[in-house]
């Protein structure tokens, strides 16, 4: 009885905070209007997702979502993994303890103060690096303004924040991997690098494959604030995502039932894409997430 009274607050938590809300996807279909309510608001039906499915826009708004999301996969994704490789190999405790300190500091800070040091670094008015470039003879670069930058400096900007945070799970799932498996493998001659690959890359596994899945799970809900505070009206044609058109078109033109109309394509897409990757995973042998 105890322990179903401590699940309770956080059952309470996900109860009203998380399903209630969701009675609020009805006004995707309908033509809803504040002063009228949910239950004086006309329905349309599908007429939003016919609106959303139709529109130009929408094919720029998912290449856009599925390119940053690909970008993400490729290069951020592994990098915490490989770091808490590198970390479980490091011995001198207070050396690894700094290093963890450094790299864990800019996940406290918000997007807000990590895209300012970035203008700051960036800009092409008094930037540091393009100071440094044209100090050289070399031309000033708009890497805040081009789009041929955007995706780069979005993504690098991901890996700078993150990077450290990410790890602290694979470094725990690390830490109940079974000693005797390392003594084994030494005794069979094995280095350090083969340890990790035959002995704790297999043991963090089922950690890597649900955070993927999980990862899998959230392709097209890549964040609001960040990507806002890159996107101006020059890089906007591959800056705009999902999440910037809903602030877009909801907030800004008050087109509440189309922009929650994309909310709720953007959620079923995710539950969907959960679900194949779930079946693909435990089709290869492993757990899954449920």
């Amino acid at each position: 009885m105890l322990l179903y009274l401590m699940i309770l607050p956080g059952f309470m938590y996900f109860v009203v905070f998380k399903y209630f809300p969701m009675g609020g996807l009805v006004i995707a279909f309908q033509d809803y209007q504040p002063y009228q309510g949910i239950l004086g608001s006309p329905w349309v039906g599908f007429k939003h997702f016919t609106r959303l499915f139709t529109e130009p826009t929408f094919f720029m708004l998912l290449r856009n979502t599925l390119v940053l999301f690909a970008l993400n996969i490729v290069f951020f994704f592994p990098l915490p993994i490989l770091l808490a490789l590198m970390l479980n190999e490091v011995r001198h405790k207070f050396f690894k303890g700094a290093i963890q300190t450094i790299i864990y500091i800019p996940h406290f800070m918000s997007w807000v103060i990590i895209v300012s040091i970035t203008y700051v670094f960036m800009t092409v008015d008094g930037g540091v690096l393009n100071e440094l470039l044209s100090s050289v003879g070399l031309p000033k670069i708009s890497f805040l303004t081009s789009p041929e930058w955007l995706r780069t400096v979005y993504i690098g900007q991901i890996i700078w924040k993150e990077l450290g945070w990410s790890t602290i799970i694979y470094l725990a799932a690390i830490t109940v991997v079974d000693t005797q498996l390392y003594e084994a493998a030494e005794m069979d001659g094995a280095g350090r690098l083969r340890k990790t690959w035959h002995v704790t890359l297999p043991a963090i596994r089922p950690v890597i494959i649900t955070l993927l899945i999980l990862k899998i799970g959230s392709t097209l809900d890549l964040g609001f604030e960040h990507m806002y505070l890159l996107l101006n009206s020059l890089n906007r044609e591959v800056a705009e995502i999902f999440d910037t058109y809903i602030y877009t078109a909801g907030l800004k033109n008050g087109q509440l039932s189309y922009s929650t109309t994309v909310g709720l394509f953007k959620g079923l897409v995710g539950l969907v894409l959960v679900m194949l990757s779930n079946r693909l995973a435990k089709k290869m042998g492993e757990d899954g997430v449920y």
